[in-house]
């Protein structure tokens, strides 16, 4: 988050009516709640960890063991459980 001055950017009628109710102090004005990312959308996270568990669950539906897939991507069995229960319910619709 950068500093900005208000003089600087803000229109002049829109500065005076600002100063009416705060001057020469800091203001955080949000982002608008539609503007904002969803998790790991710009860092990819989101597009690896979903990656990950479709791998997961296709080795899984080829016979993987739960626990040979723990060991595999380092997660617990009630991990791979999840991600696996997770991927049927998306495929079979509920």
């Amino acid at each position: 988050m950068s500093y900005k001055n208000g003089g600087d950017i803000l229109p002049p009628k829109l500065l005076h009516e600002l100063q009416k109710h705060i001057q020469g102090e800091l203001i955080y004005i949000p982002k608008e709640k539609n503007s904002r990312a969803a998790w790991g959308e710009y860092s990819g996270s989101k597009r690896l960890i979903t990656n990950r568990n479709l791998n997961i669950f296709n080795s899984y539906k080829q016979g993987k063991s739960i626990k040979d897939l723990a060991l595999k991507y380092c997660l617990s069995e009630d991990s791979i459980k999840k991600i696996v229960l997770k991927n049927k319910k998306i495929i079979n619709g509920n």
